[in-house]
């Protein structure tokens, strides 16, 4: 692909209308990958469209096509997950503290369960590329390449969606609200471009909606984390229980305060804090709880000491997040240039690590100052000092912003539709049979259109990965794909 979006790599324009607007009596152009024009005397010197009988049956083969986009697919699903995995197994192997034997055989099954995980998550990714292709490839055979191309990505989308069902039983209702996300933001970038469309999507072009979506996510999540962890995603619960820093007794007792009840387990906050060395007397008339969030520390004190821990925490989190991709998307330039892409590397991990430290302590330090100034905790109070914590995203670089805020904004979606059920305004989602199946065809049926027919509304590095797997489309006009090189 060319650096500026053209499909051919020959540097042709096209125009929105998908016809070829180079010049015919340009040289350089005589073999215009676009329009076909050849030197060849029986060739127009207008632009013409090329026929199939015209085209060489040996520069593209569809079953190769198809193979090597679910070879490559595979490979980014196993890719991703199995470095995910790797960094999980060798922290649980450095807090482990039970006896040898105990660790290894835990050990063992823990790398069972990485290699599985690794498995299926190949499959899923490798199934849905293969997928997409073969039903690409059939409709364009059948119904014709120009005829379908407007709905023909939408339906193999969609079609290639219930491949996420080789992931396991488990729902991904994160994950597919996620996807359903990002393909929101695409469809309202090609409504930003349209005319009729242009002026509803405006308020969308909002420089600073990243934050301001960070900022609301945070306050249903960190209030959940607080207040109701039944409604967040297990491996999310515990990342937070990490990174909150908090023990389970310290949240019970806060949650108790914000409820209007009595704080019940006093002792046990006491008993916790005496066994890190801290002597604590708690009131039992307390009104706000900060000395059982940070003991005898002061707000501002505890925030400090809180951010370097947290900052501890939060580097083994993005370091795989940071080095596995460079290693696929950058896989070119780390043989030119592999001291500037570390280097890049390096200091993103440095910088999304304070975006988290900085993200989790400042959740206490809001809470804090906003019970202390209205001297009281309530269910409310916890949700509005949860809310200015989203501002930490400020830190992060703006390309990553909007990458972030929909990933909390989907967590954040889902805590708050559990919640709706468990008062009873909607349904339970045991209900709803693998509705994260339908959610994420809808979202891929999106994605795939807009990446067949809107590609600009992508940014370079997703088009650089998605043209690797699927190969560049062809504009409509075209007739006969052809093969990757």
């Amino acid at each position: 692909m060319s650096p500026s979006g053209d499909p051919s790599g020959d540097g042709a324009d096209t125009s929105a209308g998908g016809r070829c607007t180079c010049s015919s009596t340009d040289e350089e152009n005589q073999n215009c990958q676009h329009c076909r024009r050849s030197t060849l005397p029986s060739s127009s010197s207008s632009c013409s469209l090329l026929s199939l009988e015209s085209y060489p049956v040996q520069d593209y083969d569809k079953l190769w096509r198809i193979y090597s986009a679910s070879i490559k697919g595979f490979t980014i699903g196993a890719g991703l997950k199995g470095g995910l995995a790797i960094f999980a197994v060798l922290s649980r192997l450095r807090r482990r503290k039970s006896s040898k034997k105990a660790q290894m055989v835990s050990s063992s099954e823990d790398v069972v369960f990485a290699l599985k995980e690794t498995l299926r998550y190949g499959l899923f990714l490798g199934t849905f590329a293969g997928t997409f292709v073969s039903v690409d490839e059939i409709v364009s055979a059948w119904g014709g390449h120009r005829r379908t191309a407007k709905w023909r990505a939408l339906l193999a989308g969609a079609i290639a969606g219930p491949s996420m069902l080789l992931t396991g039983n488990t729902q991904h209702t994160s994950l597919a609200i996620y996807i359903l996300m990002r393909a929101t933001v695409l469809a309202s970038r090609c409504g930003i471009k349209s005319k009729r469309f242009g002026r509803i999507c405006k308020p969308l072009t909002w420089a600073h909606g990243d934050i301001f979506l960070m900022c609301l996510s945070s306050s249903q999540i960190l209030s959940s984390y607080i207040l109701k962890q039944d409604s967040l995603h297990p491996s999310y619960k515990s990342f937070l229980n990490k990174h909150g820093g908090k023990a389970q007794v310290i949240l019970q007792g806060v949650r108790d305060l914000a409820c209007g009840n009595s704080v019940v387990n006093l002792d046990a906050i006491e008993n916790h804090y005496k066994s890190s060395g801290v002597d604590i007397k708690l009131d039992p008339q307390m009104k706000v709880p900060c000395s059982i969030i940070h003991e005898n520390q002061g707000c501002v004190a505890h925030f400090i000491s809180f951010l370097i821990q947290a900052y501890k925490r939060a580097l083994p989190v993005y370091l795989p997040v940071y080095l596995v991709p460079a290693l696929i998307v950058h896989r070119q330039g780390l043989l030119k240039r592999p001291n500037t892409i570390w280097a890049k590397g390096l200091l993103g991990t440095a910088r999304s690590s304070l975006f988290l430290s900085v993200y989790c302590s400042s959740a206490w330090l809001w809470t804090c100052l906003l019970f202390r100034l209205f001297k009281r905790c309530n269910i409310p109070m916890v949700a509005l000092g949860t809310f200015p914590t989203g501002l930490a995203l400020a830190i992060e670089k703006k390309s990553r912003r909007i990458e972030i805020s929909l990933y909390c904004l989907a967590r954040a979606l889902e805590s708050f539709f559990t919640c709706m059920a468990d008062v009873g305004y909607l349904p339970q989602s045991e209900k709803l049979k693998r509705a994260d199946v339908v959610i994420f065809s809808t979202a891929t049926a999106i994605i795939m259109h807009c990446y067949a027919m809107e590609r600009d509304v992508f940014k370079s590095k997703y088009l650089n990965v998605l043209d690797w797997v699927f190969g560049v489309p062809l504009p409509s006009y075209e007739t006969t794909p052809r093969k990757n090189r």
